[in-house]
């Protein structure tokens, strides 16, 4: 909807300077700028001089629209004439006519923010075009409205020599400003290219300085493997002739001989301890440490740490608590990793917790994927300046007490690299005299891989690499965008142009788009309006990155984000993480032809979980399969052009959809035949009327589960 401000009716010649000053007077009494004036007086002008020459008249209709911030000023000219029978020629730029018609379309979707044109043979032309308002922080309200238009009403129209002077003198300004824009844009693009050159010989130079760090890292990773390994050797000797000593094998010692030989078995011992994370620690950095996941319950595990660990409760004044997982499910991981993160935590805390306690706590996510175990103590805690070098290898915090229990500085490293391995993370909350409390979040289930012996978690239900869109015509920023996302886990496509930006998304539907907003003779303002005006690009987040600082108008034309280059990498690989997240985790298709049953299916989906789409019939459904590719597929059995039986069929041969696993939701009843029939290619039968939203849920998440673990060759039997 939106407020009429003016209607004039184009009849005679002189219609047309008064249809260019009412342009010019209604935007300058809304706060256009002079060059925002010149272009919505000329857009004006060129519609409805085309109205008047093929049309004998017409009328044109100024208005504002009532939508929230930014409103818009939108004029509609309208005609009864014979219409525009080549009008997607002449608006992909492949036709002019002798007259020149055409370019006078043309030019006005260029000037205008909207641009909008319907016209039918033999029954006339209407054009709606639109320029938002400027600076606004407020709705117009009906009183200003009602101001403007009488002030239209006083206003006397200029006579045609008056017209063309005012034209001329805009003209010039016109000139003046593009002279002006030309200038700093030639400026910006220098400035531009010697950046470019700057940052592609940095990055030429930061490969080379990786490559040598990396084989720095592998010379390491084999020295500290080799020498532990020769360490063990002798000291696994020497703790064996100590206990020997100690067991009086060959005779009795002396109170003064037990009290050296036990420091020697000490002292060997930490040594030893020390070897051993040595070798962990060099096994992970070179992708040597075999990963072996395991179903286990949370409870086995503290049992088995509670026999582990109570040796190390020497203290009275300590106690060491494990507290009952509740509602915690079955954990597929690692275990024996997870519990060399946790004994590590469990003894720290042990060595500088003097009185009180050391807790251990295990709680799942809400959204069921990851569990946290914690480790808190009422220890003397560490200081905020601390906090993350003690995960770096051999650093230690100074204190009495450190001095008292000497430690390798290698356990917190180590468990901080194995989380990192199964695909979590470790961290810390502490404050001085307070305690501290450590974290180590995992996956409740693990995906991996025996050929190259790496970890990949289920992130998302799907574990599919992300792709991001890039819409940039100039080749050295393609290169950056390429070099600063490489190796991060995002699928990098280009476009030049608009035209190859939607041949891209004719194939793809990517995760993120980055947008250029001056692409050579691209109207890009309009393209962002339509790719987030609905359809099935309208979810897609869109940052756009422009030498221009215009946020504003990104923004308001449905933006996600927007900067201003040069991009920083840590920034953009931030932000491109943030963008990503407002995707849904899975994408799931319903194929029924009863819209209430869709609507009811939607509705025992966990909310906020999924990105739902819907086909009304068979035949749509196989296309949205065929596009979509969703991670599963809801088909009901009876509809009315393919039945459920023959959709699933027509699923399984193409190769592009064999896999997707088909959950049938039916009220029919079915024979035996049929049963087997569908169990054969089915996931699962689910009845329309025995359907509950926690058996759905439940449903929902094992078959995507345990589809992701088949394809990584992790099926339990």
């Amino acid at each position: 909807m939106s407020v009429v401000i003016i209607t004039l009716r184009i009849k005679y010649e002189e219609d047309l300077v008064l249809a260019r000053q009412r342009a010019r007077h209604i935007s300058s009494l809304l706060g256009f700028e002079n060059r925002e004036q010149t272009a919505i007086a000329t857009s004006v002008s060129e519609l409805v001089r085309n109205a008047y020459n093929y049309a004998q008249g017409g009328a044109v209709e100024f208005s504002v629209s009532d939508k929230p911030l930014p409103q818009m000023l939108q004029i509609k000219v309208s005609d009864k004439g014979p219409g525009i029978s080549r009008l997607d020629d002449i608006l992909q730029g492949r036709y002019r006519s002798e007259s020149g018609m055409g370019l006078g379309i043309l030019g006005t979707r260029r000037l205008m923010d909207s641009f909008d044109i319907k016209s039918v043979p033999g029954k006339g032309t209407t054009v709606t075009i639109g320029k938002y308002l400027p600076q606004q922080k407020a709705p117009i309200a009906p009183e200003a409205m009602r101001r403007i238009t009488d002030e239209l009403i006083k206003k006397e129209p200029q006579s045609p020599l008056e017209e063309i002077q005012m034209q001329n003198q805009e003209l010039l300004r016109t000139l003046e400003e593009i002279k002006r824009r030309q200038e700093e844009l030639e400026r910006l693009n220098l400035e531009l290219e010697e950046t470019n050159r700057g940052v592609v010989a940095l990055y030429a130079e930061l490969d080379e300085k990786a490559e040598h760090l990396q084989r720095i890292n592998e010379a390491k990773a084999r020295f500290l493997s080799n020498m532990s390994h020769e360490f063990k050797t002798p000291l696994n000797s020497i703790i064996a002739l100590v206990r020997l000593l100690q067991e009086h094998i060959d005779g009795s010692l002396t109170d003064e001989q037990e009290k050296q030989v036990s420091f020697i078995r000490k002292s060997a011992e930490d040594l030893s301890d020390l070897v051993n994370d040595l070798l962990d620690i060099a096994k992970v950095e070179s992708g040597k440490t075999t990963v072996k996941p395991v179903e286990f319950a949370v409870s086995d595990l503290f049992s088995t740490l509670r026999g582990m660990l109570r040796p190390l409760l020497t203290n009275p004044e300590v106690n060491l608590v494990f507290e009952e997982p509740v509602s915690v499910p079955l954990i597929f991981n690692d275990e024996a990793k997870i519990s060399q993160v946790l004994r590590n935590f469990i003894s720290n805390a042990l060595k500088f917790t003097l009185k009180g306690e050391v807790r251990v706590r295990v709680e799942a996510s809400e959204n069921g994927r990851y569990v946290t175990f914690s480790v808190a103590d009422t220890g003397i805690g560490i200081a905020q300046k601390d906090q993350e070098f003690i995960f770096e290898e051999f650093s230690q915090v100074e204190s009495e007490l450190q001095k008292k229990v000497k430690g390798t500085g290698l356990g917190l490293p180590l468990s901080k690299k194995l989380a990192e391995l199964l695909g979590g993370s470790v961290y810390l909350k502490s404050s001085p005299g307070a305690g501290s409390t450590f974290y180590a979040r995992f996956p409740i289930g693990l995906a991996f891989s025996d050929e190259d012996q790496s970890v990949q978690i289920i992130p998302d239900i799907t574990a599919e690499e992300s792709t991001v869109l890039i819409i940039e015509d100039n080749e050295a920023m393609h290169l950056i965008y390429e070099k600063y996302l490489k190796g991060t886990g995002f699928n990098v496509k280009t476009a030049k142009s608009i035209e190859e930006a939607k041949a891209v998304l004719e194939k793809t539907i990517p995760d993120v788009i980055i947008l250029d907003i001056l692409l050579p003779g691209e109207n890009t303002w309009q393209f962002l309006t339509e790719l987030k005006s609905g359809g099935r690009f309208k979810n897609i987040p869109v940052l756009v990155a422009s030498v221009i600082d215009e946020e504003e108008r990104g923004l308001a034309l449905g933006a996600d984000d927007y900067c201003v280059k040069p991009i920083e990498r840590s920034w953009l690989l931030k932000k491109l993480q943030t963008l990503k997240s407002h995707r849904k985790l899975a994408r799931i298709l319903i194929i029924d032809d009863e819209a209430i049953a869709r609507y009811i299916l939607k509705e025992m989906l966990p909310q906020g979980k999924f990105e739902v789409i819907e086909a009304e019939n068979g035949k749509t459904g196989l296309e949205k399969a065929q596009f979509y590719k969703p991670d599963m597929i809801f088909l009901d059995i009876i509809m009315p052009d393919f039945t459920g039986f023959e959709v699933l069929d027509k699923l399984k041969a193409e190769p592009g959809t064999k896999d997707i696993p088909v959950i049938i939701n039916t009220s029919k009843d079915m024979d035996p035949d049929e049963i087997a029939r569908l169990n054969r290619s089915a996931a699962a039968v689910l009845g329309k009327k025995d359907i509950s939203k926690a058996r759905m849920a439940s449903q929902v998440r094992d078959i995507l589960l345990n589809t992701i673990k088949d394809s990584k060759g992790l099926k339990n039997d």
